[in-house]
């Protein structure tokens, strides 16, 4: 597999997961990078993301698509009880609010979707946006994942 079609099934399929309803933004990447990374946490992973969609439950604060990638991040550069914080982890996710800054205008749920403010999310509009937030959220971790040499491609 190409890198492009890679990134591409990668943005689809977090895009899907929440597309269809299985997943939240904050779920359906924390979900997608572990089946990238060939599952190296339990399914129960995603249990740690449901609390973030819809800017950490519904608050509107931190974008739950960001709040996955960021854990999401973790799961690669991230360090467990004992080892030292690894020199990835910071500028990665530092890259990563980055790239949604750049791409929306902030990192806060509230404002990348004011223009539907007062929907509940509720409309078909709103619901697209996220999902298209969350594909590309996916897709810029797998190529950040790429670019640094954690998952191979042709």
């Amino acid at each position: 597999m190409t890198k492009q079609e890679l990134l591409d099934q990668i943005r689809e399929e977090a895009s899907g997961y929440f597309a269809r309803g299985e997943f939240y933004c904050s779920e359906a990447v924390a979900q997608t990078i572990n089946n990238l990374l060939g599952k190296p946490y339990d399914e129960n992973i995603v249990k740690m993301a449901s609390g973030f969609p819809i800017g950490m439950g519904k608050s509107g604060c931190v974008c739950g698509a960001v709040s996955g990638g960021q854990m999401a991040l973790g799961m690669v550069y991230g360090r467990v009880h004992g080892e030292p914080m690894k020199e990835e982890m910071f500028p990665a996710a530092a890259q990563l609010h980055d790239y949604v800054m750049d791409e929306y205008g902030s990192n806060c749920c509230r404002v990348i979707t004011r223009k539907w403010a007062g929907d509940n999310f509720m409309s078909p509009e709103r619901k697209r946006h996220c999902v298209e937030i969350t594909g590309k959220v996916a897709e810029w971790i797998a190529n950040k994942l790429i670019e640094d040499g954690k998952i191979t491609v042709e």
